[in-house]
């Protein structure tokens, strides 16, 4: 984890995505009007300084928590869904307003993964979005927590946010939060100070995050950290930064040393591909033998019947599935060449005794729909 030779700056960045967490718009009980103006303040001075930022703003629970009456977040689900329906409202007005004072226009966006997972739609909300960008409107993000189900329950707009950046084409993601940026000890510790760069995400970076700490979002440091993983293998940096520090976007902006900035992969990978691994949800899991996971892993293969040892769903053409080697961990994903069924009869058959099965391609996922899991393939 050293420390660049400078401090970081988007300011290279025409398109930044900015991921703005509940914490950071709460003052107690309170909505922290201070902290929002200066935060819009912030997202103006970027517009007229010539780039396209896009907002991906939480809030939308917690702004509806004192109108519905409670005092803590909810925690069955019909009452968050309530709860974000009577606060996201209040939320776009804010913006809307705030935005109007500047002659700009706020532009509500409400996505589920559901809209992410299906690559029509996928392509659907990206045209909506590059329409806005081109319009002149800043689009507001959020996840539509009035009709989701699991993102509500267990999702977290920062793994939102790195969707939005691979939808929208983004140059950088700026996730503002309630904590200072990342620490490789304990936080709380006399004397501790967030870490200025980390080159690169790996398992040990993961074991030091923790979950969340307001009680307010659904997410924490771990789940930043995957988010913030996710955009890098895009080639993006990303950087987490304290969201209350007064201006914190202008000096982001200006290359001031706030919160922790994270190095992009050197080698991205393609965003068809990035979508592949992370935005639908496998419906089937592949099970494959040790010559099948190096060819996989190691020349960039197909993945053929004769490596499969397993098939577990009920999955389509086209549908994603997990790859699991024989130490049971998955290490891949990718859209299915046949149905369920048709792999489990060609499982561990050679290409020449596939014949009887007048199969239209041998491939169970063919290499251009398979991606490795954490960059591994770098492609």
């Amino acid at each position: 984890m050293t420390a660049p030779t400078r401090p970081p700056a988007f300011g290279g960045a025409r398109r930044p995505v900015i991921k703005i967490g509940s914490a950071v718009l709460r003052d107690g009980a309170d909505f922290d009007r201070v902290t929002f103006v200066s935060l819009v303040r912030g997202i103006v001075a970027l517009q007229q300084a010539g780039l396209e930022p896009v907002v991906v703003c939480s809030g939308a629970v917690a702004l509806g928590m004192p109108l519905l009456g409670f005092d803590r977040r909810p925690t069955r689900i019909e009452q968050l869904q309530a709860t974000a329906a009577a606060g996201q409202g209040r939320l776009m007005r804010m913006w809307a307003d705030e935005l109007g004072h500047y002659g700009l226009t706020a532009a509500q966006v409400l996505l589920t993964h559901d809209d992410l997972r299906d690559r029509r739609r996928f392509l659907a909300a990206r045209h909506t979005l590059r329409a806005l960008i081109e319009l002149g409107a800043v689009p507001i993000i959020n996840e539509n927590d009035t009709v989701a189900f699991e993102e509500i329950k267990l999702g977290d707009n920062d793994l939102l946010s790195s969707q939005v950046v691979s939808l929208v084409e983004g140059q950088v993601l700026v996730i503002l939060s309630d904590v200072a940026g990342f620490y490789a000890g304990d936080p709380k510790a006399p004397g501790a100070v967030p870490e200025q760069w980390v080159e690169q995400i790996d398992d040990r970076v993961l074991a030091l995050a923790g979950g969340s700490t307001t009680g307010l979002g659904s997410g924490g440091m771990r789940t930043k950290l995957e988010a913030v993983r996710q955009v890098n293998q895009l080639g993006v940096p990303t950087v987490i930064a304290p969201g209350k520090q007064p201006r914190v976007l202008r000096r982001l902006y200006a290359g001031e040393p706030l919160g922790t900035w994270f190095a992009a992969d050197a080698v991205p990978i393609r965003r068809r591909k990035h979508w592949i691994a992370y935005a639908p949800r496998p419906t089937g899991v592949i099970r494959v033998d040790a010559g099948a996971e190096r060819a996989l892993r190691r020349r960039g293969r197909s993945l053929l019947p004769i490596g499969v040892t397993g098939v577990e769903g009920d999955f389509g053409v086209g549908e994603t599935v997990s790859v699991v080697g024989p130490d049971g961990d998955e290490f891949a994903r990718g859209l299915a060449g046949h149905d369920a069924e048709t792999i489990r009869r060609a499982a561990g058959r050679r290409s020449s005794e596939l014949a009887t099965l007048d199969l239209p391609t041998p491939e169970a996922v063919h290499r251009d729909d398979l991606v490795l899991l954490r960059g591994a393939d770098g492609d």
